[in-house]
């Protein structure tokens, strides 16, 4: 994610922004161009483009700062379009969790949007469930229908959770990266003929999936998994693998971006060998995989020891073996340079 500019006062603006803290303009995001605009004080003439556009319906529960062509017939911006459940908004406590759950899944379009990959409404879709009469609901993945558990915005909830599954690392954000990347696993690999290639890096998927996961949840993962995955969760099946290194990429490239945007440059004084130096001078969602794990490792380790005086979880809990950099490698390789064919 990176930084904007307001287009009247030239102030710095943030991707959940609403209204410039400067000049008081109106804010709106209009995908059709990736970015951030101010509008006129008529409140539909975009200053980016100078053209009429409408808000999505959605912000009139304050849950969507999205805009839409003026004359789109669609009522609903392209985020909010992929919705097939939200929560019952008659129930007070689920709207402030939905609104959470809504801009976590704008942020990953957003980078969806930026790398270029399919994104269809018709086969990508989200429900937010609510507990339903004593039963949680499930966050999960089924062909491309992702259903988060409303419950999960429910900070203390989620931390709580994380806890109980000996998790380092669990946000909304996370939930939506990793079940994308099984709907991006039928796209990139089974639909392109890849599975081949799939196989050699993260092994058979058509493995027993239902027993992996009961296997993983009674016993963990082994001791050493930490030399081949990206996680415990990621040794518990191929496909488990394949969606946390998914997830993992897409927290790269689009923290990589935001450090760029704010001109973030590591250089430790006592690094004398530059072995943790990075300036993060290329756009992550055109770059090599190279230059991106070089940029990473200097970063993170830099965040890392920010977080750590200040008393909070290191922002990136993980290490990237041999064998996990090639699988993010191989997932770089699809995204950029897949068939040019659209999900139908």
């Amino acid at each position: 994610m990176r930084l904007f500019a307001c287009q009247k006062c030239s102030n710095l603006l943030h991707f959940e922004n609403t209204s410039c803290e400067k000049c008081g303009s109106a804010l709106g995001f209009l995908p059709r161009h990736g970015r951030i605009s101010a509008f006129e004080a008529d409140g539909v003439t975009a200053m980016l483009d100078h053209r009429p556009w409408k808000p999505c319906a959605n912000a009139a529960q304050d849950a969507c700062n999205w805009f839409l062509p003026a004359d789109d017939e669609e009522s609903f911006c392209p985020s909010c379009r992929h919705n097939e459940v939200v929560p019952d908004l008659t129930v007070a406590e689920n709207l402030p969790l939905w609104r959470k759950l809504e801009g976590a899944k704008r942020r990953l379009l957003y980078t969806l949007q930026r790398l270029g990959l399919p994104h269809e409404t018709a086969e990508l879709r989200f429900s937010f469930l609510a507990d339903v009469d004593g039963q949680p609901a499930m966050t999960g993945h089924d062909e491309g229908h992702i259903t988060i558990a409303l419950r999960e915005a429910d900070d203390a909830e989620r931390e709580k959770r994380r806890g109980l599954m000996n998790e380092p690392y669990r946000t909304l954000l996370g939930h939506m990266r990793h079940e994308v990347g099984h709907w991006y696993f039928i796209v990139l690999v089974e639909r392109a003929g890849r599975t081949a290639e799939f196989r050699e890096l993260f092994g058979d998927e058509s493995a027993d999936y239902a027993a992996a996961l009961q296997a993983h949840y009674a016993r963990g993962a082994n001791d050493d998994w930490r030399g081949e995955f990206i996680s415990a969760y990621a040794a518990a099946h191929p496909h488990e693998d394949w969606a946390e290194c998914f997830a993992h990429y897409l927290h790269m490239v689009d923290s990589l971006e935001t450090a760029g945007s704010v001109g973030l440059r590591i250089r430790p004084r006592l690094d004398r060998e530059g072995v943790l130096e990075a300036e993060v001078d290329f756009d992550p969602y055109r770059a090599g995989m190279d230059d991106i794990l070089a940029a990473w490792t200097p970063l993170t380790v830099a965040m890392n020891e920010i977080n750590r005086s200040m008393g909070t979880p290191d922002l990136y809990p993980f290490v990237l073996s041999a064998p996990v950099a090639r699988k993010l490698g191989f997932i770089h390789e699809l995204v950029h340079h897949r068939p040019e064919t659209r999900v139908s």
